[in-house]
């Protein structure tokens, strides 16, 4: 019996982006909570796509990390 973990992607809508560089503050801050595999930030559109274990990374606290880099989100449809 493996024990793969199941992938998640989440979409969450920020608001607040004013350069490019809050791309690279919320990549790293969200990118460093354990189990998340993959943080894709789109400047343009506000679209934050991250894939990561749900157990260990569950969308409160994805929300939460991307609020401690200074922008809210939330979670989105598309």
């Amino acid at each position: 019996m493996s024990s793969t973990t199941d992938t998640t992607r989440t979409l969450l809508r920020a608001e607040g982006f004013s350069c490019p560089s809050c791309v690279g503050k919320i990549e790293k801050q969200v990118g460093r909570l354990d189990g998340v595999e993959n943080v894709t930030v789109h400047f343009a559109s506000g679209r934050i796509e991250i894939d990561h274990d749900a157990e260990a990374a569950p969308v409160d606290r994805l929300i939460a990390a991307v609020d401690k880099a200074g922008y809210k989100s939330a979670v989105s449809a598309f």
